[in-house]
This record gives C-alpha cells, structure tokens and sequence, in this order.
C-alpha cells in the first residue's frame, strides 16, 4: 500500500534539502515546525477567536466497550477555523511534513512505508494500539 503522492514528496524533499541536511538542523526544525503548529491553533482560539476550546474531564459509562467510548469523547473544540486561521494551519502543518520527510530521508527510511506499516497495525491491533 505505497501511496505514490507521499513517495513523490519524500523524494521532493530530499531534492531540496540543502539548508538543514544536518540530522541536527532537522530534528530541531522538526520541533521548531510542532511549536508553530502548537501556535497557529492557539492564535485561532486567544486571536482570531474562530475556534473555542471547552475542555473538562473525558467520561463515558464505566459499561462501555471500548469500540464505543468514541462515541462519548469530546474534541473540547467549538466552531471553525475560519479561512484565514485554516491556509496558515495548513501552511504549518505542511512544513511539519517537509521536516518529517526529511528526517526520514536522513535516516534512510520511506515514509510510505512506515505510514504503510502503521495502517496495518492500527488494523491489526485496532482500539489495542491506543494502549
């Protein structure tokens, strides 16, 4: 199950590392991009204010499976990302996913596969995997 998009960015990514080819540049760029993905949803709360969070404790009637807990667990999310706070999470999540590939590019991995192997055993093991 290699998806051939992923294989093509990977393969984008490692064409255009130049900058951050040191696994250390990487991995802290890696982080610095979580940081701003972090940011950009808080900015959407506390300044745009298109989004709300609501959060309290997480419950569901002690009875239930754990296939169904899902159906009582709460995102703590109110509203929408309005247009403006979605094309910059859409931005900083995309290059989380340049800095991802490049890790895995320095490391002699292919993302495909690993989202590959992930896929089979979030299918395998299911509600399992989340233990």
């Amino acid at each position: 199950m290699k998806s051939q998009v992923v294989a093509e960015f990977q393969g984008k990514v490692a064409e255009l590392l130049v900058r951050h080819r040191s696994i250390i540049d990487s991995l802290t760029k890696f982080q610095e991009s979580t940081a701003k993905v972090n940011r950009s949803i808080a900015k959407a709360v506390t300044g745009c204010g298109c989004l709300n969070i609501k959060a309290s404790r997480q419950s569901f009637p002690p009875e239930t499976d754990l296939k169904d807990c899902g159906k009582f667990m709460d995102s703590h999310l109110q509203g929408q990302l309005c247009e403006h706070c979605r094309e910059v999470l859409e931005e900083v999540l995309g290059n989380h996913l340049f800095y991802l590939a490049a890790l895995c590019h320095l490391l002699d991995t292919d993302l495909s596969d690993i989202i590959s192997k992930e896929y089979q055993r979030l299918s395998m093991l299911g509600y399992f995997r989340l233990c």
